[in-house]
């Protein structure tokens, strides 16, 4: 038998994912750019209902007060991906809740001088406005860091090698989402996993007026089959005696969101009063909103490889995160309860229809925007149990971590230190974030435990973010060990014509501001 040629057995490396059907400028028909839209706004729905359902009844608040918040989280969420999409990066990102937030903002919920006041309606105004005070200032650090080019500069010392990490434990880092809390109902998770899977991959080839209708749908039509499920299991009392925790995950009508939702609504900046500001409580948001950066940096370059896109240039990246900064800005105006960071799910989910268009996730953002104003039609799909969403991520999760796994082609893998680095930055990137939960969860606060409230609030968030313990231990490896003689190994000959804007012609085509506005700031 004849020895197999090396291209038999090693693939070149390829600038763009090939295999999409869309790419970041090319759009499917109208008809499909809406569904697909839709489908966008019904995934993003998962982390917009989770994120007040816990916070807000700590903070003394009613259903109703939490219809509003998720209300007002879609709203700005549906804002934030327009600028994003046309004035930021440009890449098809959703911009959503990020859980990076909750630590620092469980803090100033248990401020002694807020859980002292008795009324819990008055409790829950004073609490949001502080969340908002210290929202509205940690915004600073991304507008600065990004509007200064300052960032492009620190994105100078990344390498495809340092990267790898970080992209990967963007979708891995999340992995208590997905089936930990599957398992806490599997008569509804376990079978939307499974027809997921089927719909997107192995029945993907079956065509509707030459459409592959259940690759590009999986998502909606698993998730009506289920819900249907789901409610035919609650009205027929299968639930009727379980316990408490049980009928919360598994039951259609225990969000109390349709009852307690207004027909209409418009969410506006105030709207909870004016903001309340404390030193303290900045500093731990800071670390937040540090962390949201690094996690949207990783979750772009993702968002470029699942749009066929080329890596985003430096001050492309840069641009991307000042406008984020301004979401974050707007979330402290409008009273989110969360800051903004790039939706993993919904990155995800370009991959998985294979479908990298711009213009669905603006269409998406018009969904959001629509369905808050309109509070009974967004509530009822708000009401689909948070079980359907993370039998979802355990699949778009994975599919985002290998991604960043994808960038190892461009790395000579046969380098000892490549090895050593890449494994340590994963294996401490997952378990550094793991021992913090642990301890928290056993002592009820962090290891970091001073007299410094906002010390701690800094120290707890960081090391809570996988994503951001990966950049710190990779990136540092990257740039101190034998970095001059490996160049080559790190993956720089082919990295280095995707940091300036001019350095690959595709740059304009896929990062070019519309209305010409290239003009006025023109790329570096």
């Amino acid at each position: 038998m004849a020895a197999p040629k090396p291209e038999e057995i090693s693939h070149l490396p390829m600038d763009q994912l090939q295999g999409l059907e869309y790419c970041i400028d090319s759009n499917p028909s109208w008809g499909e750019t809406v569904a697909l839209g839709f489908q966008h706004y019904i995934l993003a729905l998962g982390t917009a209902v989770m994120i007040p359902s816990f916070l807000v009844p700590l903070m003394g608040g009613t259903d109703d007060d939490k219809v509003r918040v998720v209300q007002t989280l879609l709203f700005v969420e549906g804002i934030n991906t327009l600028l994003q999409t046309l004035f930021g990066t440009r890449l098809p990102t959703v911009i959503g809740g990020s859980y990076a937030f909750m630590v620092p903002i469980i803090s100033i919920i248990h401020d002694t001088s807020l859980m002292s006041i008795e009324d819990n309606h008055v409790r829950f105004m004073n609490t949001m406005r502080a969340v908002q005070g210290a929202l509205i200032i940690a915004s600073s650090i991304q507008i600065i860091l990004g509007y200064s080019q300052m960032w492009a500069i620190c994105s100078r010392f990344f390498s495809p090698l340092g990267m790898v990490p970080v992209i990967a434990l963007v979708g891995f880092g999340l992995f208590d989402r997905g089936f930990p809390v599957v398992g806490r109902c599997v008569e509804i998770g376990i079978p939307m996993l499974i027809l997921f899977i089927a719909f997107s991959q192995y029945l993907k080839n079956f065509q509707l007026k030459q459409l592959p209708v259940l690759e590009r749908f999986a998502l909606l039509i698993s998730i009506t089959v289920i819900w249907a499920y789901a409610h035919l299991l609650t009205a027929s009392g299968a639930y009727k005696h379980r316990p408490e925790l049980t009928q919360l995950n598994c039951r259609t009508d225990k969000a109390n969101l349709i009852s307690s939702a207004p027909w209409i609504k418009i969410p506006y900046p105030l709207q909870w009063g004016a903001p309340t500001f404390d030193a303290g409580h900045a500093f731990g948001m800071m670390a937040a909103v540090l962390v949201s950066l690094i996690e949207s940096t990783g979750a772009y370059m993702a968002a470029s490889r699942l749009a066929s896109a080329t890596p985003p240039p430096a001050h492309v990246l840069s641009r991307g995160i000042g406008w984020q900064g301004i979401g974050i800005l707007l979330n402290g105006l409008f009273g989110t309860l969360t800051g903004s960071t790039v939706s993993a799910e919904n990155v995800g989910l370009l991959g998985s229809t294979r479908v990298g268009s711009r213009r669905v996730i603006q269409i998406s953002a018009g969904f959001m925007i629509f369905f808050s104003m309109l509070g009974k039609f967004g509530a009822l799909f708000a009401s689909i149990p948070f079980t359907i969403f993370a039998a979802v991520y355990c699949v778009l999760f994975g599919l985002v971590a290998s991604v960043g796994l994808s960038f190892l082609q461009f790395t000579n893998m046969n380098s000892m230190r490549n090895l050593f680095i890449v494994g340590v930055a994963l294996f401490l990137g997952l378990s550094v974030p793991e021992y913090f939960r642990e301890y928290t969860a056993k002592a009820l606060h962090g290891p970091a435990h001073t007299r410094s409230g906002w010390f701690n609030d800094f120290l707890n968030t960081i090391f809570f973010s996988s994503p951001t313990v990966a950049l710190i231990v990779a990136v540092f490896l990257d740039n101190t060990l034998d970095y001059k003689d490996s160049a080559r190994d790190r993956g720089m000959p082919w990295w280095v014509k995707f940091r300036s804007f001019k350095g690959d012609s595709r740059n304009e085509e896929f990062y070019t501001l519309p209305f010409n506005l290239n003009r006025f700031f023109p790329p570096s």
